[in-house]
C-alpha cells in the first residue's frame, strides 16, 4: 500500500474509533434537545416561526459552539498532544508570570474540573432514560418500566467498569458510527415531508425569534443548549486520538447527521404539532420501535461510557497534581496505558446516578438540572484559551478580544439562560461542583503546609552526612530507599531508623516525585541521579499528569546510569504521619479537619507507586499542622 493511501487508512480507523468515544454525548442529544425546546418549563409555542427560529439556533450553536470554538480553535491549544480543561490550565499557567492572575486561572482550571464531576454524574441519567422512554411511544403501558429498566441498565454499565473497557471498546466506533447514519436516514426521511425545513440554516430565522420574543427567545437558550452539551469532551479526549480525526469524524460525519436529524424532527413537528411529545421517536417508523429503543439505548451506554472513562482519568491527573489523595486505581489492561479504574469514584457516581433517576423520575425533570455546568465549564474554557492565544500564540490584543468577544459573547448567552434552571435542579451539579471544588482545595492547601512544616522542622542533609564522619554508625548491607518531598533535608522516617534501629545501609537513597505540567515525560528526561557523600544518593523520578507512576521501573532505568538495584535487596521507607490540628495553622479549623480526614483516608503510597508490599517498613510520626 502506497504511503499516503496507508496515512489516510490509518486517519479513517482513527476517525471511526473518534465517533465511538469522543462525541457518544453530543450524539445522543437529538434524544431529547427538541422535545424539552417545545415541552420545557419555558416551552416554546409551536408555530412555523418558531420551529424555523429554534432549528437555526441549534445549527449556529453547533457552527459557533462546537464547530468554531472547540474544533478549530481551542483544538489548537494542545498541552504536548493532550488537552482537556487541566490540560489547558496548566498550558495557560505556563506563559504566566507566578502571582495573582495565575492563581486566578488556576482556581478557575480547577472549578472547571470540578463542575466535570456533576456533569458526569447527570449524563448517564439524562441519557439512558431518554432512550428508554421510546418505550412509552411504542406502549404506553410500559410507562411505569422506564425507570426500572433505566435503573438495570446504569447499575449494569457501573458494574462493568472493574473489567475494563478494553473487550467492548473495539465496538463503540462502528456502533456509534451506525448510530450516526440511523440520525441522517431518519433526518432525510423526515425532512421530505417538508424540505423546505433547509431553509433553518438561514441565520435570519434565529434573529426574526429574538426580535419577535426576546424573552422567549433567551429563556429557549436553556434548552437549545441540551444540542451542544459534550461539545467539549472532543478537545479532552483530544489526547487519546489526535485533533486531525477528531475534526475529521465531526465535519464528515458527525455534525451532519446531527443536522439532518433535527431537521427531519422540525419537519415531523411542521407536519403535526403533536409529535412535539417526542419527536425522535415519532420520527421512527412503528415496526423498528423497539430496535431503535435497543440502539439508542446501547448508544446512551457508549456516550455514558465515556464520561465514566473521563472522570477517571481526569481524577488520576488531579491526584498527579497534588489536587486530591491518593486513591485506588486498577489497570484494567495490560496494553493500553490509559484504561484505568477507580473504585472510589465509580461507586460514588453510581450512587448519584441511581439518586437523579429516582429522583427525577424522567429525562424532561433532569433537562432542568442539564447544562448550566456544561456552559460555565465552556465560560472557563474560554478565558483560558484567551489566555494562551495572547501569550503563547501571540495573536495581540485586537485578535484575542475579538476571540473573546464572540466567544464569551454566546457563553455568557448560553450560561445566563441556564441560571434559570436553578432551582428547578440545577443546583445538583452546581452543588456536587463546589464539593468537589473545595475537596481539591482543601487537600492542595493543606499539602502545602504541610510540606512547609516538615521542612521547617527537618535536619539539613549537607550537615548530617557530615556528622556521620565524626561518630559513624554501623553499615548493613543492602539499599534503602527513603521517599520524601525534600531532597535537602533529612527525612523523617531516615532518623527513626537510625534512632531505633541503630544503623544505615550501605546505600541510602532519598527518592522524590515530582509531577510536570506536561502530559507525559518522556523515559530519558524521568531520572536524575546525584551521588553523595558517605553512600547517599538523591534521585528524582518526574512523571507527566497522565503518566502511569511506578518506581520499581523507574529505580530499574537507573541502571543506565550506572546504578543498580536488587529488589530483593531494597528495602523502601515511608513515613507515615499522624496529623495533629493547632491554632494558626494557616486554614479555617473547619477545613483544617477535612484535610485530616481525607489524610488519613488517603490511599497507600506503596500501592500508588506499585512498591512490592513486602518491601516496605512505614514509620510513624506526629506533626502538627
Amino acid at each position: 500500500m502506497p504511503h499516503g493511501a496507508h496515512r489516510k487508512s490509518s486517519l479513517v480507523a482513527t476517525a471511526v474509533a473518534a465517533v465511538g468515544v469522543v462525541y457518544g454525548d453530543i450524539g445522543t442529544s437529538p434524544l431529547y434537545t427538541l422535545k424539552e425546546v417545545f415541552n420545557g418549563p419555558h416551552a416554546v409555542a409551536v408555530t412555523p416561526t418558531n420551529v424555523y427560529g429554534i432549528l437555526s439556533l441549534v445549527f449556529w450553536a453547533l457552527v459557533l459552539v462546537v464547530s468554531a470554538k472547540y474544533v478549530i480553535f481551542i483544538t489548537r491549544a494542545d498541552n504536548r498532544g493532550e488537552g482537556g480543561i487541566m490540560a489547558l490550565t496548566s498550558l495557560a499557567l505556563r506563559v504566566l508570570p507566578a502571582g495573582r492572575r495565575a492563581w486566578v486561572l488556576s482556581t478557575l482550571g480547577v472549578f472547571g474540573a470540578a463542575l466535570f464531576y456533576g456533569d458526569g454524574m447527570i449524563t448517564p441519567a439524562i441519557s439512558v432514560l431518554s432512550a428508554v422512554e421510546g418505550l412509552e411511544v411504542a406502549t404506553p403501558a410500559l410507562r411505569h418500566w422506564v425507570v426500572p429498566i433505566s435503573l438495570v441498565v446504569l447499575i449494569g454499565l457501573f458494574l462493568m467498569q472493574q473489567r475494563g473497557t478494553g473487550s467492548v471498546g473495539a465496538i463503540f466506533g462502528p456502533v456509534m458510527l451506525c448510530w450516526f447514519a440511523v440520525l441522517a436516514g431518519l433526518g432525510v426521511n423526515g425532512i421530505l415531508l417538508h424540505p423546505e425545513i433547509l431553509g433553518a440554516l438561514n441565520p435570519l430565522w434565529a434573529v426574526r425569534f429574538f426580535v419577535e420574543q426576546p424573552l422567549l427567545g433567551w429563556l429557549g437558550l436553556g434548552a437549545v443548549v441540551l444540542a451542544i452539551t459534550g461539545g467539549e469532551a472532543l478537545y479532552a479526549d483530544m489526547g487519546h486520538f489526535g485533533r486531525r480525526p477528531i475534526k475529521y469524524a465531526w465535519f464528515s460525519v458527525v455534525f451532519p447527521a446531527l443536522y439532518l436529524n433535527y431537521l427531519g424532527q422540525g419537519a415531523l413537528i411542521l407536519d403535526h404539532p403533536d409529535n412535539v411529545r417526542n419527536p425522535f421517536y415519532l420520527l421512527v417508523p412503528e415496526p423498528l420501535l423497539y430496535p431503535m429503543v435497543a440502539m439508542a439505548t446501547l448508544a446512551t451506554i457508549i456516550a455514558s461510557q465515556a464520561v465514566i472513562s473521563g472522570a477517571f482519568s481526569l481524577t488520576r491527573q488531579a491526584i498527579q497534581l497534588g489536587y486530591a489523595p491518593r486513591m485506588q486505581t486498577v489497570h484494567t489492561s495490560e496494553r493500553e496505558i490509559g484504561q484505568i479504574y477507580v473504585p472510589g469514584i465509580n461507586w460514588m457516581l453510581l450512587g448519584a446516578v441511581i439518586a437523579l433517576v429516582v429522583g427525577f423520575h424522567s429525562s424532561s425533570a433532569l433537562a432542568s438540572a442539564y447544562g448550566i455546568a456544561v456552559t460555565l465549564t465552556m465560560m472557563i474554557d474560554t478565558v483560558l484559551a484567551g489566555v494562551v492565544v495572547l501569550y503563547l500564540w501571540k495573536w495581540g490584543r485586537a485578535r484575542t478580544f475579538l476571540f473573546l468577544l464572540v466567544f464569551l459573547t454566546v457563553d455568557v448567552a448560553f450560561f445566563s439562560a441556564t441560571t434559570v434552571k436553578i432551582l428547578a435542579g440545577g443546583w445538583f451539579p452546581l452543588l456536587v461542583g463546589a464539593a468537589i471544588f473545595i475537596l481539591l482545595t482543601t487537600w492542595k492547601r493543606g499539602r502545602e503546609l504541610l510540606n512547609d512544616r516538615i521542612r521547617a522542622d527537618t535536619m539539613p542533609l549537607d550537615g548530617f552526612i557530615q556528622s556521620l564522619f565524626h561518630n559513624p554508625p554501623p553499615r548493613v548491607e543492602g539499599t534503602a530507599v527513603f521517599m520524601t518531598t525534600w531532597l535537602e533535608g533529612v527525612p523523617r522516617a531516615l532518623l527513626h531508623n537510625l534512632i531505633h534501629n541503630k544503623v544505615l545501609h550501605e546505600r541510602v537513597v532519598l527518592l522524590t516525585v515530582e509531577t510536570a505540567d506536561v502530559p507525559y515525560v518522556p523515559e530519558n528526561q524521568r531520572i536524575t541521579l546525584d551521588e553523595l557523600d558517605y553512600g547517599f544518593y538523591r534521585l528524582k523520578v518526574k512523571y507527566g499528569f497522565k503518566d502511569d507512576p511506578d518506581i520499581p521501573a523507574a529505580l530499574a532505568s537507573c541502571a543506565e546510569q550506572g546504578m543498580r538495584f536488587e529488589m530483593m535487596a531494597t528495602s523502601f521507607f515511608l513515613g507515615r504521619e499522624t496529623l495533629v490540628s493547632r491554632i494558626g495553622s494557616g486554614m479555617p479549623s473547619w477545613r483544617e479537619k477535612l484535610f485530616i480526614l481525607m489524610f488519613r483516608n488517603a490511599g497507600s503510597a506503596a500501592d500508588y507507586f506499585r512498591i512490592p508490599p513486602n518491601r516496605v517498613v512505614e514509620l510513624g510520626t506526629q506533626v502538627e499542622l
